[in-house]
């Protein structure tokens, strides 16, 4: 809906295409995505757009994809609103963290095998500008307690992927528990590989895994590729039928067992 009535919306490089279709012809579109290794806006500049645009319409939509506030930078752009007086409602959104492992047919957590989980980001400010396989500063960790946790999900990880590997099972992490790297996940260049702790940067270099990655770490990395059971197919490489989830959930919606 907020689409539908929007005078402007400054929109994400990862943000659906889909929902873009939903923007009125007259409203102006802003494009302020950032690549690694090719950010076209600083922070503070988008955060002076959204502001800007906000005092001269009556209404505007930042669009990101995710949830804006798990490594998004949303709260970023929302400080910004509050300082300069301009009101806000917050939509949530559905972190990648946890439906891009979703749709590569992996749980977070699962009874008898994962009871936690946690989400970490291997970007550095040091590298905000390199290219996403360039030497990077690893990023500074509690490893020893991120080797506890049962399912590890790890984000913006293509430049530092093997450093946090290694710092893992250097803090006692068994280098055979599984792992996956999903890229573009939940869209149809989605791929999935797995291997094992050890070996998953190795992995992810050899097949020429790109950001947008996830990685996950812990027993249910297991399960990439198996069915979702909600008469849906997990996404599964690059040669399946996958589907964008905006797709998946209008198809989700005419499902029998959908609930309303």
């Amino acid at each position: 809906r907020l689409l539908k009535r929007a005078d402007v919306v400054v929109y994400d490089r990862l943000a659906p295409a889909e929902l873009l279709e939903e923007v009125p012809r007259r409203a102006e579109r802003v494009n302020v995505g950032k690549a690694p290794g090719n950010h076209t806006r600083t922070q503070d500049q988008i955060n002076g757009i959204i502001v800007d645009r906000a005092r001269r319409h009556r209404t505007i939509v930042r669009l990101k994809g995710g949830d804006p506030f798990v490594f998004g930078r949303g709260a970023e752009e929302l400080d910004a609103c509050t300082r300069a007086g301009v009101p806000c409602v917050v939509v949530p959104g559905v972190s990648s963290a946890i439906a891009g492992p979703g749709a590569a047919g992996i749980p977070v957590t699962h009874r008898g095998l994962a009871r936690s989980f946690a989400i970490i980001t291997a970007h550095t400010e040091q590298h905000a500008e390199r290219s996403p396989r360039s030497a990077a500063t690893p990023p500074n960790l509690d490893y020893r307690a991120l080797a506890s946790i049962d399912t590890l999900v790890i984000m913006m990880g293509c430049a530092n992927l093997r450093d946090v590997t290694l710092q893992l099972i250097a803090a006692g992490r068994d280098p055979a528990t599984p792992a996956a790297c999903i890229e573009r996940a939940t869209t149809p260049d989605q791929r999935v590989i797995t291997a094992d702790l050890a070996t998953i940067a190795e992995a992810a270099d050899r097949d020429q895994i790109a950001a947008p990655m996830l990685t996950v770490i812990g027993p249910t990395a297991a399960f990439a590729g198996a069915d979702s059971g909600s008469g849906l197919s997990a996404c599964a490489g690059a040669n399946s039928d996958c589907v964008p989830l905006i797709q998946c959930l209008r198809q989700y919606a005419k499902h029998p067992n959908a609930i309303a």
